[in-house]
């Protein structure tokens, strides 16, 4: 649907964020879920849909679920993988740490959640 900002993958490496595979129609989240953690796809595709609806198609490079991580709120949104993945699976402490080594990084998911709030306003 959308192009995601790119990702230097080599700072998760740094950090020691953990990469976990998901099979194609594997659930990564649910809508109500707490969110202690958000997601960056390093192969393959994520649906993020809320109502049986696709919000947005995330493939490689892209991040998903920071919202909930920022704000502690439950997740507004069901993660699902739509092929074979690898995500890198941000927990609070290196969130906080990729902001510290990057502070690109922090922009980037800014710039994120800005693409996203306009493509609202514009669907209303």
């Amino acid at each position: 649907m959308t192009e995601n900002p790119h990702f230097d993958f080599s700072l998760l490496a740094q950090g020691n964020i953990p990469v976990k595979k998901f099979a194609a129609d594997e659930k990564i989240f649910l809508a109500g879920d707490t969110g202690s953690a958000m997601f960056i796809v390093r192969t393959g595709k994520v649906a993020i849909k809320t109502g049986g609806i696709i919000l947005e198609n995330v493939g490689p490079g892209g991040l998903f679920g920071e919202m909930a991580l920022i704000d502690g709120s439950p997740r507004s949104a069901t993660a699902v993988a739509l092929e074979p993945c690898e995500i890198a699976v941000v927990e609070q402490p290196g969130f906080l740490g990729l902001i510290q080594q990057s502070p690109k990084f922090a922009l980037t998911v800014m710039q994120l959640m800005a693409q996203r709030i306009r493509r609202t306003n514009e669907s209303l």
